[in-house]
């Protein structure tokens, strides 16, 4: 789901919706839609495919500026994308090859945004998903750049959640198997990646036509404790708010498949983020040995991972321009050691007693009447919606309070044969007080406050939130 001013645009199998938000509950349905089908289902059924994968499944659906939208579709496993107008969704242009900005398949995340006229995309480039990349394309004085082929150590299996554009940096927001546990076997870890718009790429020698500035840090959402509990599995992260006048993102986050089932909620403030980057690196001597910090002494200078003509690297006018000592640090060492830790250094809400997991948020940081509370709408993979209260006091702890927990899955609506309850994505209208919930198969409209609901309390606080 994409939401553009008054439209919510909702990408699906052969199609894109749009929805006037500014409509009645009643009268809620599509006022413009755009079909885009395949032509390839039969050469992909030949390779081996079932039928229900071999459909143009819309994946990416982003602004490409203030009259266009950039669209990509899995096109029977041979993705392509397009440019549509906002105004009329009619194609605009030819289509591009999709490859390393869409993956092959419906069920591979992915995740893509425009900044400074270039797309960034993370996904996986090949038929087979084993070449993960985040990559960069489409830029008129950019170059084409994107993560190095098969190197674990840049990207292991990774799951693409979420980006975002602040300062001088696109961040991604990711899991991936653990490179620096291996002992424990596949452990999922959550990172947050991040490369420099000025990128230019390396030197002829070292990274030519790769991120000279690809670092990345594991996110610490964790109970505190004798023996912290971690929840490791990042599920989906918001853009940026302001939490205690300070830019944050907030996370859901679950356990270990081999743990116990438990979602957690944690914030993170950028300069945290921006503060384990500029951090030691960490580093494994050899196979067998523990990861541990690179000494001081070994980092070269300007420092692996900055943007060149800023802080550090000012002396550069591009990253071309960086001595090979510092491309080949880079390329090896694109870990950081230290973890970001969680905003008021616990989770927000967790909830630990539940068979399901929390898998999808939504955050609201203006509610109430005089727009000072924090709500957090939780999607879960049983089709419940659960509204929480949260604020910080003075001495910056979390006090959270479970205002209703709401099933919404309707199998009359949704109308399908296999009921799948996972719910996919969450879309915040504060301004029409609705909650848009997505299923595989359909979307629903919540209301924000339901109060019709609790019949004895019309004049007390439900009415607020």
């Amino acid at each position: 789901m994409l939401r553009l001013n008054q439209t919510l645009f909702i990408a699906a199998r052969d199609h894109v919706y749009a929805f006037d938000l500014s409509q009645t509950p009643e009268d809620f349905y599509p006022d413009r839609h755009l079909t885009w089908k395949t032509q390839d289902m039969k050469n992909c059924a030949m390779r081996g495919k079932l039928r229900d994968e071999c459909y143009n499944y819309i994946k990416v659906l982003v602004p490409k500026n203030d009259r266009t939208l950039f669209a990509c579709g899995t096109n029977s496993f041979n993705p392509v994308c397009r440019t549509y107008k906002i105004s009329s969704l009619e194609q605009e242009g030819e289509e591009l090859n999709g490859q390393a900005r869409c993956p092959f398949d419906a069920k591979q995340t992915n995740v893509a945004l425009f900044a400074d006229g270039n797309l960034y995309s993370a996904t996986v480039a090949d038929f087979q998903a084993s070449d993960a990349v985040i990559y960069r394309s489409l830029g008129e004085r950019s170059p084409v750049l994107r993560t190095v082929k098969y190197d674990s150590k840049w990207l292991r299996e990774p799951h693409f959640l979420h980006a975002l554009e602040y300062g001088n940096y696109v961040y991604v927001f990711f899991r991936e198997i653990s490179m620096e546990y291996t002992t424990l076997g596949r452990v999922i870890f959550s990172r947050v990646g991040r490369v420099c718009k000025n990128d230019m790429g390396g030197s002829p020698r070292v990274l030519e036509k790769y991120w000279t500035s690809f670092l990345k840090a594991r996110l610490n959402c964790s109970v505190p404790g004798d023996a912290f509990f971690y929840f490791d599995v990042l599920q989906a992260v918001t853009d940026v708010f302001q939490v205690n006048g300070r830019p944050a993102v907030f996370g859901v986050f679950t356990t270990q498949s081999n743990s116990i089932t438990g979602s957690a909620v944690c914030a993170f403030y950028l300069d945290d983020i921006e503060r384990a980057f500029a951090g030691k690196f960490k580093e494994q001597k050899n196979a067998d040995s523990a990861w541990t910090p690179v000494p001081e002494e070994k980092v070269p200078k300007p420092r692996p991972g900055s943007c060149a003509s800023v802080g550090q690297a000012a002396g550069y006018r591009t990253s071309n321009e960086f001595p090979d000592e510092t491309l080949a640090f880079i390329k090896s060492y694109p870990l950081l050691d230290e973890a970001v830790p969680a905003a008021t250094g616990r989770p927000w809400f967790t909830k630990t007693t539940s068979r399901y997991k929390l898998t999808q948020l939504a955050v609201d940081t203006a509610a109430g009447p005089h727009r000072n509370y924090t709500v957090l709408f939780l999607g879960s993979e049983d089709g419940k919606v659960l509204k929480v209260l949260t604020g910080t006091k003075e001495n910056s702890s979390v006090e959270t309070l479970l205002l209703e927990e709401i099933s919404v899955y309707s199998p009359a609506q949704c109308n399908v044969k296999r009921e799948d309850r996972r719910i996919l994505g969450l879309e915040l209208d504060a301004a029409h007080q609705a909650l848009y919930v997505a299923f595989s198969s359909c979307v629903r409209r919540v209301p924000l406050s339901r109060c019709d609901a609790y019949g004895s309390c019309r004049n007390v606080p439900c009415q607020l939130f």
